[in-house]
């Protein structure tokens, strides 16, 4: 019998009260059924919000290094539970050991990170154009917020955003995606271990268009964090810009990787082997495009199609598999259905472009790795977010155009380039339309301590991971102390006229 899950809210395990419940299964083995979930209404998110409230106004006033310190805390535990909790993600999501240890990886990083920042979160001291007059800022937290999270990195993704937001002293109302609610609840349990205090985290499981769309619109939520496709995003600003609530979006990409005609073009293999099939694809900084310099572009496509013909797909428990399954059936009928729209474009499929379906394949959602050349740029696979094991070949005769092509889409979250040329190297760095720019590196692998996000379509500004994640979660208060003794009046002209 399938284990059975809660909501997690005001310090307590309890079902909806909806009555209602869904399924969570593994994508390697659709038999198999991970856990029972609460399926939440309106009425969970507001008895969330309320526990949220006034939990908050406590927690803001412990000290931020004690708050820090009980997110190291929770850095420990998750050490102390990575294989478990790596191999609870794979069963739940299908990306393989390597990568969902990395997964958690990732959120001990975040963690122990927090606990650094606990000391610092540093504001400004800054001269007064007066005399006797001392000027600083302090960073205050918003209340409550609102983390709305993707399945792909059900750890890493939901700590970037719960680790700033609480230990910058707000209460959170989170909410992950119902294909990883499994690895959501045992994080929230692991941070009720390290000590946060009842009501400050609370866990609703659900819908995106029940719970999600609840919290968006509730007036006590001030800040809301969303990692997810474009079109969600837009959503999301459109009903959160009518309640004025401040918002962060971490959204799509269609991230290219240059390679040119001097490049090391076995690192340029292994770098587009990483960035396009690592996690099935299934990431936001997934390699879906590959720009070729001309004179190298028949022999790079014989060695890369040489190379994915050897990769590995299969259950990722097992240690020696390379691709695990797509996510669910939908997301697999929408992959199928782009390559279907790009051999109408007239783009050629060289390899893949099929699901597996012998033997353990008909038990999951396995999809070959899947190749097109001949693609042109205005192509619909060239230019949509297709979040799956599909590359798109681009042939281009020179770096300029490579630039051109690169930029040439709707997206900017990563890019890479693979040259020698350190002039090349660093005009990329400078005309790349991308909020990460990677040189002789594949386009995934963000590191926790430094700036995560993208332009134009992407997102809206905001950037997650290192110092700057905790921007979103603050507000800065400017505090001025007059100890002069008299009234002094600033922004008076006193300039002396003759």
């Amino acid at each position: 019998m399938a284990e059975r899950y809660y909501n997690y809210i005001n310090g307590e395990w309890i079902d909806s009260v909806t009555g209602r419940t869904f399924e969570n299964r593994n994508p390697a083995n659709w038999d198999e059924v991970i856990g029972v979930f609460p399926k939440s209404s309106k009425e969970d998110v507001e008895k969330a919000v309320e526990a949220a409230k006034k939990a908050q106004r406590e927690w803001a006033k412990m000290p931020v290094p004690k708050r820090g310190e009980i997110l190291g805390r929770a850095g420990d535990l998750l050490v102390q539970r990575k294989e478990e909790l790596a191999r609870l993600m794979t069963r739940e999501m299908g990306k393989i050991l390597k990568e969902t240890r990395g997964d958690v990886q990732e959120g001990i990083d975040t963690a122990y990170y927090a606990f650094g920042e606990g000391r610092r979160l540093f504001g400004i001291t800054t001269p007064s154009e007066l005399p006797n007059m001392m000027a600083f800022t302090v960073m205050r937290p918003v209340g409550v917020a609102g983390i709305i999270t993707p399945w792909n990195f059900p750890m890493a993704i939901p700590c970037w955003k719960i680790f700033p937001a609480l230990l910058t002293g707000n209460a959170v109302v989170f909410k992950p995606a119902s294909d990883t609610p499994a690895t959501a609840t045992k994080l929230v349990e692991i941070l009720t271990e390290a000590g946060v205090p009842p009501g400050v985290v609370n866990l609703v499981h659900g819908t995106g268009r029940e719970v999600g769309e609840a919290i968006l619109s509730h007036p006590d939520i001030g800040v809301i964090s969303f990692t997810g496709s474009s079109e969600v995003g837009s959503r999301i600003a459109e009903v959160a810009g009518k309640h004025l609530k401040r918002v962060s979006l971490e959204l799509g990409g269609k991230n290219p990787q240059i390679v040119m005609e001097d490049a090391d073009l076995e690192l340029a293999l292994e770098g587009v082997l990483w960035g396009a099939f690592g996690t099935t694809g299934q990431r936001c900084t997934a390699t879906s495009r590959l720009i070729l310099h001309e004179p190298i572009h028949d022999k790079f496509i014989e060695m890369l199609v040489e190379r994915v013909k050897k990769l590995k797909i299969g259950n990722g428990l097992d240690e020696t598999i390379e691709m695990g399954p797509v996510i669910n059936e939908s997301q697999l009928n929408k992959i199928l259905e782009y390559v279907e729209i790009g051999k109408k474009e007239g783009a050629k499929l060289i390899y893949g472009g099929e699901r597996l379906t012998d033997g353990d394949y008909a038990k999951g959602w396995f999809m070959q790795p899947t190749i097109f050349v001949d693609v042109k740029p205005e192509m619909r696979i060239a230019q949509e977010e297709i979040f799956g094991p599909v590359l798109s070949v681009i042939k281009v005769k020179d770096f300029d155009e490579a630039i051109e092509v690169a930029n040439n889409t709707t997206y900017g979250l990563s890019s890479s380039i693979y040259t020698t040329d350190i002039r090349l190297a660093m005009r990329a760095v400078e005309l790349l339309e991308a909020g990460i720019t990677y040189i002789n590196a594949p386009t995934i692998g963000a590191e926790c301590h430094l700036p995560f996000g993208g332009v134009k379509r992407t997102g809206n500004g905001h950037r997650e991971g290192g110092k700057w994640a905790y921007e979103i979660f603050t507000e800065i208060k400017t505090v001025y102390v007059d100890f002069s003794g008299k009234l002094q009046k600033a922004q008076i002209d006193t300039a002396v006229t003759k």
